[in-house]
């Protein structure tokens, strides 16, 4: 029979090996579902965004900056980079493929979205800036493409 306190180390390591396999995967679906469901409102059919996308980003969108309010430059360009941005990072992030860059732009979305919509930053914007800078730190995890990727090169390393 084993001891109490190596029952609880074997316990705390068996959670730990765990966690540490799914919590990438999670982190990575909870940034990626606000962003998804975002993006797919911003189109009305393939590579056509809808009306009221072009008119949030050409009148309603302000950028707030050192008390002031501006409006986007080239707003109808930028419209299209956000819409793609929120379909595509997403799910690349679902994947785990180029899973630190993709939150890493993800991050850098959610602080322009903290200029226009300032007061959103407790609610959305601070959780998803955490899970961003948690899934670059801790990579895509196990269960991921680039786990694949980053084996196939290892492998082919070796034979060479």
């Amino acid at each position: 029979m084993m001891s109490a306190p190596n029952l609880i180390r074997t316990l705390t390591t068996w959670l730990s090996t765990i966690a540490m396999a799914l919590a990438p995967l999670f982190l990575r679906a909870a940034l990626a579902v606000p962003f998804f469901r975002s993006g797919l409102t911003r189109w009305d059919g393939f590579l056509q965004l809808s009306d009221s996308t072009i008119y949030l980003f050409e009148e309603e969108f302000k950028l707030h900056i050192f008390g002031a309010e501006y409006g986007f430059p080239m707003p109808d360009a930028v419209a299209y980079l956000v819409a793609t941005a929120e379909i595509t990072l997403p799910v690349l992030l679902v994947l785990g493929l180029a899973t630190r860059f993709a939150a890493l732009a993800m991050l850098v979305m959610t602080g322009v979205i903290q200029l226009v919509v300032p007061d959103g930053w407790a609610n959305f914007h601070l959780p998803w800036a955490a899970m961003a800078i948690s899934i670059i730190a801790l990579g895509a995890g196990p269960i991921s493409v680039d786990r694949l990727v980053a084996r196939r090169f290892a492998s082919e390393a070796r034979r060479q």
